[in-house]
């Protein structure tokens, strides 16, 4: 902790529930950038672009840029650039993120008649009728590949804890007897591009987030000091259940310059 040169941040349960500030997060983030930190705002939301998202952010008081965010949908278009050069898909998902997924051939989901390449599954909402997930069913009996964004099976808002589409996809896994390739967290994948776009080593490098298990373990398992926040979809009981232990934990994105601190007084 003592030699930090850089934060991966969550969003959605770190800096703010339904896009509202948390206690202290702007000012937090604030003192992050003044001590020098690199920062990256890492995120599996799939229901806003890059540029929205940081207008949203900014809007809210947070100093950020697009050029700040890395998303699961930007992560999954580079790696079906990287492995599947033109493959023809269907996107399952809530939003518009067409900008995020940039040299995507996307097909119209509706289309029947034509088998794509790859199933693409985003986050949940009102898309993920039955329809919609029996013709994924069916697209991928007839030999598509899964990619998914992640594998959060929920997150909060300021009505609670809302189902994601991680739910769905474990139907989808298991009745076409196939398991998804997973680009966001907590794929590793997704915190090595995080760390190349920063320019850092994994050694340098804490992750914050509210998701003990995508967020916070398998960034360890990545070799990146892990800070669990006890906000968003944080419970106790997860916590306890959970693969791990957290390297730190604290209340609140608030405490982590202090904690920051702390660390390299040590």
């Amino acid at each position: 902790m003592e030699s930090v040169r850089a934060v991966l941040i969550d969003i959605d349960g770190v800096l703010t529930v339904s896009w509202q500030p948390l206690p202290g997060a702007v000012e937090a983030l604030r003192e992050l950038r003044e001590a020098g930190l690199a920062l990256a705002l890492v995120t599996n939301t799939t229901s806003r672009t890059r540029a929205s998202i940081a207008a949203t952010l900014e809007s809210a008081g947070f100093w950020v840029a697009a050029e700040d965010i890395l998303t699961a949908p930007a992560v999954t278009a580079a790696h079906l650039a990287e492995r599947s050069p033109g493959a023809r898909c269907v996107l399952l998902n809530s939003g518009d993120i067409g900008e995020d997924l940039a040299g995507v051939t996307v097909l119209d989901a509706t289309d029947s008649g034509t088998v794509p390449d790859v199933v693409i599954v985003g986050g949940a909402g009102p898309e993920f009728d039955y329809a919609a997930l029996n013709r994924a069913f069916g697209q991928l009996q007839r030999g598509a590949r899964l990619v998914a964004m992640h594998r959060n099976l929920y997150w909060r808002t300021e009505d609670g804890l809302q189902l994601d589409s991680g739910a769905f996809l474990i139907g989808l896994e298991r009745a076409a007897r196939t398991e998804a390739e997973v680009t966001g967290k907590p794929s590793p994948a997704f915190f090595e591009a995080a760390l190349a776009r920063l320019g850092v080593g994994a050694d340098e490098t804490v992750m914050v987030g509210d998701d003990i298990e995508s967020d916070v373990l398998a960034a360890q398992r990545a070799g990146i000091t892990g800070v669990l926040v006890k906000t968003g979809k944080y419970l106790p009981e997860t916590h306890r259940a959970a693969g791990g232990t957290p390297d730190h934990v604290i209340d609140s994105f608030a405490d982590l310059p202090a904690l920051l601190r702390r660390s390299a007084q040590q």
